[in-house]
This record gives structure tokens, C-alpha cells and sequence, in this order.
């Protein structure tokens, strides 16, 4: 890449940019080629709208290293003070701005992918077996206030207490007994392999 375009990647990415040059050249000159094509070419494509250098900034901060469910206040994980002051600001804007009285800045998830998977194994009412959320499940394996929790009979498992693996001695139980439509095995705060 030559000195020149290195330089507009630098002032276009910021001061990161550097860091992700020297660690990973190669991905730093793909990055530098993306946003040749971009400055080079006309996107009539709305998702391919060009972002700001001061939107790439936020994106690319610490925030981005907060996982954030629930919202503003009431989070489902702690430590989400900042987000919350962050969204909040947006929500405001948000609201001002289209003269609205409420506003969501919260795009969709993986949630969206979890429902496509109900949708194709289950109907409502069936009984799905998932891992608690407090043993470390996600909110679509039956939390009441979830769609899983409202629209099917949730029966949850979880993991031993002296090793804080799953129970599948429990997990068999479990299934054998109210033989389930469908068993989740992802999770959300599980750091074992399942």
C-alpha cells in the first residue's frame, strides 16, 4: 500500500488504525482497498450507507466491549452504567429528532436467529428444555420476560454445583420426564464446551 493511501486510512480509521496496521497488515490493506471502493464508486444500496469517521470512532471504542442486553436501567448484566448513558443520549436524540415519543435504538440479535429455530421445530405451547439463565442460558432459552418464556412451557436445566458443569445425569432426567419438543444446548455465560 503506498505511503499515500496509508495516510488517508490513518486519518479515516484513526489512531487504531496504526495499531491494526502493524499487528495485521494484510486485513489493514483490505480495510485501506474497502474504503478505496467506497470513496471510488456510488452505493445505492441503504445498509451500504457510508459511515462517518466519528460513527467508526464509537464503533471501534470500548463500548463495543459491553454486552448490553435488557435496556437502559435495567440491564441483565452489570457494569452497563456508561452504555446506559450512551443509549440514553441516542434515545433522546432519536426522539427530537423525529418528533416522536418514544424511540429504540436497539438493533436485532442473534435473538432473531433463536426464533427462526422455534419457528421451525416447535409451535406454541410445546415444552422446550434450555439451560437457566442464571447457570448461564440465554433469555430466548424461557426467560419470562422473552418470547420463549410467553409462548412455550419452559422447563429449565442446569449445572452441578461442585463443578459447575452441566448436570446431564439432570438434563436426561429432565428430558425423559416432559419430553421436550426441542433441547437448547447453546448458552450465553456457559464457558465450557457443551
Amino acid at each position: 500500500m503506498s505511503s499515500i493511501a496509508a495516510s488517508k486510512a490513518h486519518a479515516y480509521y484513526g489512531a487504531s488504525y496504526s495499531d491494526l496496521e502493524a499487528q495485521d497488515p494484510e486485513i489493514a490493506a483490505i480495510l485501506q482497498s474497502e474504503l478505496e471502493r467506497e470513496r471510488h464508486g456510488l452505493q445505492l444500496i441503504a445498509s451500504e450507507n457510508f459511515t462517518s469517521p466519528a460513527v467508526l470512532a464509537a464503533l471501534g471504542s470500548t463500548l463495543s466491549n459491553k454486552y448490553a442486553e435488557g435496556y437502559p436501567g435495567k440491564r441483565y448484566y452489570g457494569g452497563c452504567e456508561e452504555v446506559d448513558k450512551a443509549e440514553t443520549i441516542g434515545i433522546e436524540r432519536a426522539k427530537t429528532l423525529f418528533g416522536a415519543e418514544h424511540a429504540n435504538l436497539q438493533p436485532h440479535s442473534g435473538a432473531s436467529a433463536n426464533i427462526a429455530v422455534y419457528q421451525a421445530f416447535t409451535k406454541p405451547g410445546d415444552t422446550v428444555l434450555a439451560m437457566s439463565l442464571p447457570h448461564g442460558g440465554h433469555l430466548t432459552h424461557g426467560s419470562k420476560v422473552n418470547f420463549s418464556g410467553k409462548w412455550f412451557n419452559v422447563e429449565s436445566y442446569g449445572v452441578r454445583e461442585d463443578n459447575e458443569l452441566i448436570d446431564y445425569d439432570e438434563l436426561r432426567d429432565l428430558a425423559i420426564k416432559h419430553k421436550p419438543k426441542m433441547i437448547c444446548s447453546g448458552a450465553t455465560a456457559y464457558p465450557s464446551l457443551i
